[in-house]
């Protein structure tokens, strides 16, 4: 019996990532279909020759990460169906900022901290009075070891913290059971090169609401209207917290 080679792309993400990937099939000439799993995962699978010759030419030489051996995967397994010759895709290697590789890595992967300190005076159970601040982090979470390629993450990782001007950390993860390598930015003018960076290439989905917001407490620190009572109070309703409570 003959294999059945059936290649195809499949993007997946949280179902509130859906009108984002909507943007994309229309950008994308409406091609595809979405798929849903259980409460929270959406798929958007593209599996037609044309539609998947398409996203082949968008995005050979764009990836950054082993992915790009499932992508090349993908490219064998075309050029077998269709008896093409599709070269394979080369690892990007140009400067992260000269592109928005980061942004979409970022959608799926960022996270946006916002952390705002109350003042608490010195009191019987705490020896030591507590300074109201406001603080700022940008973090990308990545395992250490990518199964699927069996590829060490680290070397890629190293390259990005190069260019956010950081440190890789390791950590634990308790709920995948393996070690997870992370980098982080939290100094403001550190950050202000992700501002730069998200204003060129800005976000689609789900992360530019926590961005739009996590921008606008960088641009109140930056004019010290966080240190005002209407900007602390500006603050606490961003970040969710009872504005009646100050």
């Amino acid at each position: 019996m003959n294999r059945i080679l059936n290649p195809r792309l499949v993007f997946t993400s949280h179902v509130n990532n859906i009108s984002m990937y909507a943007f994309l099939q229309s950008e994308l000439g409406c091609i595809g279909r979405f798929q849903t799993s259980g409460t929270s995962t959406l798929r958007y699978i593209i599996g037609d020759k044309e539609g998947i010759i398409f996203c082949i030419n968008l995005m050979h030489g764009k990836l950054r990460t082993p992915k790009n051996k499932r992508f090349n995967d993908l490219i064998k397994l075309f050029n077998i169906k269709y008896s093409l010759n599709i070269a394979e895709s080369l690892l990007d290697t140009s400067n992260f900022g000269d592109n928005s590789w980061l942004a979409g890595f970022t959608e799926a992967d960022g996270h946006f901290g916002i952390k705002y300190v109350e003042s608490k005076p010195k009191s019987e159970t705490r020896k030591r009075s507590v300074s109201e601040s406001v603080s700022l982090k940008f973090r990308l979470d990545q395992r250490a070891y990518d199964k699927p390629t069996s590829s060490n993450m680290l070397p890629f990782m190293e390259n990005l913290a190069l260019f956010l001007r950081c440190n890789v950390k390791s950590y634990n993860s308790n709920k995948s059971h393996s070690e997870v390598l992370s980098l982080s930015v939290a100094s403001i003018d550190k950050i202000r090169l992700l501002i730069n960076y998200f204003e060129k290439y800005p976000l689609l989905g789900e992360k530019w609401d926590n961005y739009n917001k996590w921008s606008t407490v960088y641009y109140m620190i930056i004019s010290k209207k966080h240190l005002t009572e209407k900007g602390r109070l500006e603050i606490r309703s961003l970040i969710g917290l009872d504005v009646t409570q100050v």
